[in-house]
C-alpha cells in the first residue's frame, strides 16, 4: 500500500510505525472472512481492510468524522484478522494509533465521556470494583429477572495451599477476576501444588493496564504496567520461574509490556524481561508431567478459545491438547475462531453487537452438547454464563474439580504472606 503520511505525525514514532504497518497491507481481503463485525454488518468499513483505509485517510491528513470514529469503535480488537493475514499486518497496533488520532479530532458526547470515566474509575481497581459487586450480589434476590441475570452469584470461599516449594511462580490477580471468580487462581495454585510449584501473589500488583490502554488512556495504562513491574521485580530478582496468566486477556497485554514500554528509559529493560517471563497457564501445564495428576476426567468439555489466547498469543488448540492428555472427552465447536463479543469492555460500549456475537457463540457451544464449557478468560466466562444452562468454568477449574484426594494437600491459606 502506498502512503503519504501527513506532516503532523510523519516524523513521530507513531507516524513511522503506522507507515510501516500500512505499507504491509496488500489489499487481499482475506481478513473480511474472519472479521466478526463484517460478518454481522456486511459493511466493508466494519472490516479490518475498511478500517485500515479509514485510518490511512486520517493519517494522510483527511479530517476524521463521527462516522470514522463509530467504525473504529465497533472493532472488537479480536485480532482474528492478524491470524488470517498473509502479509502479517500488525493491525491492532495500527488501530491503537488510529483511535488516538481520531479521538483528538472528534469530541465524544457527554454521555460517552461519563460512561468511560465511570468504567475507568472502577473496573481497573479491585478495591473499588469488588465492594460494588458484593453490594449488587447482596441485593440480587430483590432485583427483576433481567437485572438479576446480569449479576453473577457470589463465589464460594477459596482454599489456597500454603506449602512453599523451591520452585515458585507469580500469578496476576488482575482487576475484576478477584471479585468475580477468585477460585480460578486458587484452583491454579492447587493444581500446580501437585507439581511442587508454589503460586504466589505480589501484594501491590493489579490491573494489567489493558482497560485504560484500549479506552484511549494509554499513559494511564502504562502506569498500571509500571506498577506491576515494580510489584513483581523484587520477587523476580529472588528467583521467580515465570509469571503465570490465568486470564488470557491480561496475558496478551503483559506479553506486550516490552513493546509498550520500549521508549521508557527507566522501564524498557525490565518490561522486556517481564514479557519474556510471562506465560499463559496452558504453556506452563503443557511442559509438566500431567500423568502425575490423579483425577477422574468424566465430563465432556467444549472449549471456547478466547481471541486473546488463539489470535493474540497464538495458542489455539493448546488447552484442548492438555485436557485430552488428562483424559477429558473434547467436543468440537464450529466457528471457534469467531469472537464471543466480550472483548474487554466492548460488551459495555457495543451491547447490541456483543449480545449477537454472544448468542451465536453459545449456539455453537450448545450444539456440541458438552457436559461443561471451558474458557480461559474471565471476560468471556462472565459474558457467556447467563446465555446458557450448561455450566461455564475456567478450564483449570475443570481439572481441579476432577482431581482426586485434594483434601490430602497441605493446610490452606492465602499466599500473600509467602512471597518473601
Amino acid at each position: 500500500m502506498q502512503t503519504n503520511i501527513a506532516e503532523f505525525i510523519n516524523s513521530t514514532a507513531q507516524g513511522k510505525e503506522a507507515d510501516t504497518i500500512l505499507r504491509k497491507c496488500v489489499h487481499c481481503g482475506f481478513c473480511l472472512a474472519t472479521c466478526p463485525t463484517y460478518n454481522l454488518r456486511g459493511n466493508e468499513l466494519d472490516s479490518p481492510r475498511g478500517r485500515i483505509y479509514l485510518i490511512k485517510q486520517v493519517l494522510e491528513g483527511q479530517p476524521a468524522s463521527a462516522i470514522t470514529q463509530s467504525h473504529l469503535d465497533a472493532c472488537l480488537n479480536c485480532r482474528a484478522c492478524e491470524t488470517t493475514c498473509p502479509a502479517n499486518v500488525d493491525y491492532h497496533s495500527l488501530l491503537d494509533i488510529g483511535v488516538q488520532v481520531v479521538e483528538k479530532q472528534v469530541p465524544r458526547s457527554f454521555a460517552q465521556k461519563a460512561l468511560r470515566h465511570s468504567i475507568l474509575s472502577v473496573l481497573p481497581y479491585p478495591d473499588r470494583f469488588t465492594p460494588l459487586l458484593r453490594a449488587a450480589q447482596y441485593i440480587r434476590p430483590l432485583l427483576p429477572k433481567v437485572l438479576k441475570a446480569k449479576i453473577p452469584l457470589r463465589p464460594l470461599k477459596i482454599n489456597w495451599p500454603i506449602r512453599v516449594h523451591k520452585k515458585r511462580m507469580l500469578v496476576l490477580e488482575g482487576c475484576v477476576q478477584p471479585g468475580l471468580a477468585p477460585d480460578i487462581n486458587a484452583a491454579t495454585a492447587r493444581v500446580l501444588n501437585q507439581f511442587d510449584i508454589s503460586l504466589i501473589i505480589a501484594d501491590k500488583a493489579g490491573c494489567c493496564g489493558a482497560i485504560s490502554y484500549h479506552l484511549n488512556k494509554q499513559e494511564d495504562g502504562r502506569d498500571f504496567m509500571r506498577n506491576n513491574i515494580d510489584a513483581w521485580w523484587p520477587i523476580i530478582e529472588n528467583g521467580c520461574e515465570a509469571i503465570v496468566m490465568t486470564a488470557s486477556g491480561c496475558g496478551s497485554t503483559v506479553k506486550e509490556y516490552g513493546k509498550l514500554l520500549k521508549n521508557d528509559p527507566l522501564y524498557a529493560n525490565k518490561a522486556a524481561h517481564v514479557s519474556a517471563l510471562t506465560k499463559d497457564l496452558v504453556e506452563v501445564l503443557t511442559d509438566l508431567p500431567l500423568e502425575k495428576l490423579t483425577l477422574k476426567a468424566t465430563p465432556s468439555v467444549a472449549f471456547q478459545c478466547p481471541c486473546s489466547l488463539q489470535h493474540a498469543q497464538g495458542l489455539s488448540g493448546s488447552v484442548e491438547a492438555v485436557l485430552t492428555r488428562l483424559g477429558f472427552p473434547i467436543k468440537p465447536v464450529s466457528d471457534g475462531h469467531i469472537c464471543c463479543g466480550s472483548a474487554g469492555t466492548y460488551s459495555i460500549f457495543q451491547p447490541k453487537l456483543a449480545t449477537q456475537l454472544g448468542i451465536e457463540k453459545i449456539e455453537a457451544l450448545d450444539k456440541a452438547n458438552p457436559d461443561i464449557i471451558g474458557s480461559a478468560n474471565i471476560g468471556c466466562i462472565t459474558h457467556l454464563s447467563n446465555k446458557t444452562k450448561i455450566p461455564i468454568q475456567h478450564w483449570i477449574q475443570i481439572i481441579d474439580t476432577a482431581m482426586k484426594n485434594t483434601k490430602k494437600n497441605s493446610s490452606l491459606s492465602h499466599p500473600k504472606t509467602h512471597h518473601s
